[in-house]
């Protein structure tokens, strides 16, 4: 059997640059027989058919003078994001993770709004797939520390680190995974994955917390207040798998 290297084959098949293909493995992008390739230099068979998870195209939700509201979709970090509409980011979330994002159009609302974040005033709702069955509120106040690794930013809970409130409610359950929504009220760096991850319910395909890959993680940004805005996201159809029935309205 003859084998070559991931990328230069993924290249071939869907007509792209060597670059490109290493780019859409190392978004975890990139699917072989179910499973997700994780070396774009590993060496693979020839006959390799690959499945390719595409990139949506981000979606303004809302704008006016002040604030551009976007649906940001997976595989896209908030810098591509704030790159394309040529704004300044009021917040930030996870490559991996979809949903509501915040871009500022002047100065003077930035300042209101930053204040805002700094006094805990701004409300952010997500929306979860967990492992496990969660049947009843959870609330989980427990310190995270933010360590810088070569692998990027690893957060853990430490007596040493910064206060973290997150509060877990069951929305439904499908065998033995369950759909949560999830409220914080501070903003740390992967707060809701490291909490999840530490009641033994990590997020389904977070590969650095959890147990496991996905088709992607499953986690998103579904409503933002702040300043009297109201921002919402709904959910893409990638939340229907495992058999979940999710209605626009959580």
């Amino acid at each position: 059997m003859t084998k070559e290297k991931a990328y230069k084959l993924l290249a071939v098949q869907e007509g792209i640059s060597n670059n490109e293909a290493k780019n859409l493995i190392d978004n975890g992008q990139v699917f072989a027989h179910d499973k997700k390739i994780l070396i774009a230099r590993g060496l693979i068979s020839s006959k390799t058919t690959f499945k390719v998870l595409k990139t949506k195209e981000p979606k303004v939700i809302f704008e006016d003078d002040n604030i551009v509201a976007i649906n940001k979709p997976q595989f896209t970090t908030s810098e591509q994001i704030a790159k394309k509409f040529k704004f300044e980011l009021l917040n930030r979330l996870d490559k991996d993770t979809s949903g509501v994002i915040l871009l500022i159009k002047n100065k003077e609302f930035q300042e209101k709004a930053i204040e805002e974040f700094k006094h805990l005033r701004v409300k952010k709702i997500y929306v979860a797939m967990v492992d496990g069955i969660v049947s009843e509120e959870i609330i989980i106040d427990e310190p995270i520390i933010t360590l810088k690794t070569k692998g990027g930013a690893f957060s853990k809970i430490s007596k040493q680190g910064k206060n973290a409130i997150t509060k877990v409610e069951p929305l439904m359950i499908s065998g033995k995974k369950s759909i949560v929504k999830v409220t914080i009220q501070t903003g740390r760096t992967h707060q809701i994955r490291v909490h999840l991850a530490s009641i033994n319910h990590p997020i389904v395909g977070d590969e650095k917390y959890g147990k496991g890959s996905s088709k992607r993680l499953f986690l998103h940004s579904y409503e933002t207040e702040i300043l009297g805005y109201k921002f919402r996201a709904n959910l893409d159809n990638s939340f229907h798998a495992f058999g979940f029935e999710i209605p626009k309205d959580i």
